[in-house]
């Protein structure tokens, strides 16, 4: 029951501070002219892509007991903040590790809204935040309750953090301590990861009841969004310390990794004693298959993930099909379910299966790592592809069918390119989380060379020897997965312009 509550509380302040961090740089991004929005909107994304071990120990060399602003704080006024300790750390890591699901989605959503909406609320007098409150965050509210969701559920079934910064009352630390501890006969391991699977369904219904019963599709599409403003010198300056203030601080576990890659020595200190490139040179000349596997695997695996979630969401949402709630459910349920847990359900039920024509068990086939990330990373796509086919009105379809569209032309000219910016959104998260995924794929890796990049981080982070080499090789990752975000905010705000381009015409 301890580690229940724990569960439930860590998760639920967790959601309410990505969303304190994720809405303003939604926001921002989305209704003012500025310069630097897509920039801005791929350095928000970019905690995404750090595996949340290697976050976890950058942020303790920079908030631990013994971190950097704790030793500051000690020499000048003689007192530290508990920012690591217990609970705190765990919230405090998975924050800022997690809340780019919510700024994916809920920018998404923000950028399908039809801006004759906000028009109307204006010539009838609402401005400000009463036009926040009562017109943009409710037509936005798709893409934040899919974002809020996936926060709940990623950190409620993490557990390399809670195991790294030694919380073990939670209840995926629980599930993974009983099965490695005892073996994988135990059931008190897998009893506890049903609850998590029963609790993650729970969480995605009450996201469910919250949408039922209101709409938020609009007709017309290429109304480009929210209308975007100019702003005063006094107000860029405003909305440019907010911003800068929030990518401070979630970017801030990216430069202890930076300068942990370049250190030769730092602990016990506010800086690195010395610098050095030698890491860098062993990550990348000893580590290149890993670079090469990971963006097959994330690749292949995101593409398979947005194929299945743009027809579950389309069977769901807009079909009569029996048991279509109950695919919803069981295509989320992977989310719930702890890495280790999955990996070793993995080579229970195929270990002895054989990849066809060959003697070589799946099992030790790289094509189970691409399985199991794509199942692991399902839920992502899928209620991306969600929020964005619920702003997508029934009626355009009906219109499409009224002129002789079968279904079949109706879903591919109409209904997926008006949902291509959840459909990238979910790309991108998909690809993301799983270039960064190691507790399934530490149980599912039978030889190195088939090995993604963070096994090879984690191989370096073992000892202390490797730890700068680990740090080299993870901002080699967030740099390769930060271009590809970059690659597909530039992609959505092009296809945005020709959206309005041919609105107007």
């Amino acid at each position: 029951m301890e580690s229940a509550w724990n569960s439930f509380y860590v998760a639920g302040v967790s959601v309410v501070i990505a969303s304190a961090i994720a809405l303003p740089l939604a926001y921002f991004t989305s209704r003012f002219n500025f310069g630097g929005t897509v920039l801005i909107q791929t350095l928000g994304i970019v905690p995404l892509i750090m595996p949340p071990f290697v976050g976890a120990v950058a942020m303790q060399l920079l908030f631990g007991t013994n971190g950097s602003l704790n030793l500051f704080l000690g020499d000048v006024f003689g007192w530290n903040i508990p920012f690591m300790e217990g609970l705190n750390g765990v919230i405090f890591v998975q924050s800022i590790h997690y809340f780019p699901f919510i700024l994916i989605n809920l920018s998404a959503s923000l950028a399908n809204i039809d801006r004759s909406m906000e028009e109307s609320a204006l010539s009838l007098g609402s401005s400000g935040m009463r036009l926040f409150r009562r017109i943009v965050l409710p037509l936005g509210m798709p893409g934040y309750i899919a974002g809020a969701s996936l926060v709940f559920i990623k950190v409620f079934d993490d557990l390399g953090t809670p195991l790294l910064l030694n919380v073990n009352n939670m209840l995926a630390p629980q599930a993974y301590l009983r099965i490695s501890s005892i073996g994988i006969s135990d059931p008190m391991g897998y009893v506890i990861s049903v609850i998590l699977v029963v609790i993650s369904l729970l969480a995605m219904y009450v996201a469910f009841l919250a949408m039922r019963g209101k709409e938020y599709s609009t007709t017309q599409k290429g109304g480009g969004g929210l209308m975007k403003r100019e702003l005063s010198f006094k107000e860029k300056i405003g909305v440019y310390a907010i911003i800068l203030t929030i990518l401070s601080v979630v970017l801030s576990p990216h430069l202890a990794l930076t300068l942990l890659s370049f250190s030769t020595i730092w602990s016990y200190s506010i800086w690195p004693d010395a610098y050095t490139i030698a890491h860098y040179t062993e990550a990348i000349g000893s580590a290149g298959h890993f670079i090469t596997n990971t963006m097959l695997y994330a690749g292949v695996a995101a593409t398979i993930d947005i194929i299945l979630g743009t027809a579950i969401a389309y069977i769901v949402w807009r079909t009569g099909i029996k048991g279509r709630k109950a695919l919803d459910y069981m295509a989320m349920s992977a989310l719930a379910v702890p890495g280790v847990v999955l990996g070793i359900g993995y080579l229970r039920t195929f270990h002895s299966t054989n990849m066809p024509f060959t003697d070589i068990p799946l099992t030790q086939f790289w094509l189970i790592i691409i399985i199991a990330l794509a199942i692991r990373r399902l839920p992502f796509a899928l209620r991306a592809c969600t929020a964005a086919l619920q702003q997508v009105s029934i009626a355009l379809e009906e219109a499409a069918g009224s002129l002789g569209a079968k279904k079949y032309s109706t879903i591919k000219k109409v209904v997926v390119p008006l949902m291509t910016g959840g459909i990238l959104a979910g790309f991108v998260t998909s690809f993301a989380t799983a270039a960064v995924e190691l507790s399934a794929t530490l149980m599912l890796v039978s030889a190195e060379s088939d090995a993604p990049i963070a096994y090879g981080i984690y191989v370096f982070m073992q000892s202390a020897a490797g730890r700068g080499p680990g740090a080299a090789l993870g901002i080699v990752a967030v740099l390769i997965v930060a271009l590809g975000v970059y690659v597909s905010g530039r992609i959505i705000k092009n296809a945005d312009k020709k959206n309005a381009i041919t609105s107007d015409n």
